[in-house]
């Protein structure tokens, strides 16, 4: 493939960009030419799921991917908080307290429809032309501005405490992250998320994605 779109099932411990650069080289080794590709929306590396990925002449349509809206798969860890909002980040206990299945439901509620978040300042957004996690790591103070997501749906799969898990239709530039941090505030427990999947990307699902291994990459 030299144009178009090709679908990831990315794996847990690489970045994004990592998965670009090892389809760019295969790509590139198999058309004899660099071959331009790019992701449309960044995956935590700890997260898994479909990665769309523009290849060639396509590469100028990446932001129509990028709006789109999504459906994510999570594991929240209650009783527990993280410095990044997911298992990479220093981990501290907050409490014991173990809400009941209602108090669960009724927290998930008060996240449905327009809501406003904090992006976490571990994350890909640039601030002053630098990634927001390369400041944070640098120890400098990083303020992002708050942001109006939609929440389409939250769904409770499964809840045995301390683990919550959901399944969330959002809307571009929700980040589950602080969606987990946000339950955990109002469950009163604290939280972070411990597992990631997008499993849609518009229509887009990730049963038809790829993974590196078939493709023949190496992670």
């Amino acid at each position: 493939m030299t144009d178009g779109i090709l679908l990831i099932d990315k794996p847990a411990g690489m970045t994004s960009f990592g998965v670009v650069a090892r389809v760019r080289r295969v790509l590139s080794e198999q058309a004899g030419r660099k071959v331009k590709v790019g992701h449309t929306g960044t995956l935590d590396p700890f997260a898994t799921g479909l990665l769309i990925l523009c290849i060639g002449k396509e590469t100028k349509n990446a932001m129509h991917y990028t709006k789109l809206d999504k459906v994510y798969e999570a594991t929240i860890r209650l009783g527990q908080a993280s410095t990044t909002g997911d298992p990479e980040g220093e981990i501290t206990d907050v409490n014991s307290k173990q809400p009941t299945h209602e108090e669960a439901m009724t927290a998930l509620q008060k996240f449905t429809g327009e809501i406003t978040q904090r992006p976490p300042i571990f994350s890909a957004i640039k601030i002053g032309g630098r990634r927001a996690y390369d400041l944070a790591r640098q120890g400098k103070e990083v303020e992002i501005p708050q942001r109006t997501v939609t929440i389409h749906s939250l769904e409770l799969v499964e809840y045995t405490y301390p683990e919550l898990k959901i399944r969330t239709h959002v809307s571009s530039g929700t980040y589950i992250r602080t969606l987990a941090q946000d339950i955990g505030e109002v469950l009163g427990t604290g939280a972070y998320c411990t597992q990631l999947r997008r499993t849609k990307v518009a229509d887009w699902s990730v049963e038809d994605a790829q993974t590196l291994t078939v493709l023949g990459i190496s992670s």
